[in-house]
């Protein structure tokens, strides 16, 4: 989302209804360096079981990081975007990367 004061702002956390119930999200203005992106997974339970959570192995914390700072760019270098939206994001194990399952872009309208 794009803050009309502060600029773009990300949000990371889990989606759906988990979003809803336990608000278990982490913001960051962009843009991001690799310590915000890194500070936005380990600030959420979310992103803290990329880490391996009740026996399943690591999953691909590299991939999202990667992600978060190419939205981060993206946002930078286009303000006509007003907001993305990846729900859900498909972490593979680690090494494996992650795909977004499915996006939506909302775009300002020029006035």
């Amino acid at each position: 989302m794009r803050d009309e004061q502060f600029g773009p702002l990300l949000m990371f956390g889990a989606g759906g209804v988990e979003v809803e119930g336990q608000r278990d999200v982490a913001f960051a203005l962009a843009p991001l360096s690799r310590a915000d992106a890194e500070k936005m997974l380990d600030a959420t339970f979310a992103g803290r079981r990329l880490n391996g959570f009740r026996g399943a192995p690591p999953a691909d914390r590299a991939a999202v990081i990667d992600r978060l700072l190419r939205l981060s760019q993206l946002v930078g270098d286009f303000p006509e975007i007003a907001e993305i939206e990846i729900n859900p994001l498909r972490v593979q194990i680690e090494g494996q990367g992650a795909v977004a399952v499915d996006a939506r872009i909302r775009l300002t309208s020029n006035k």
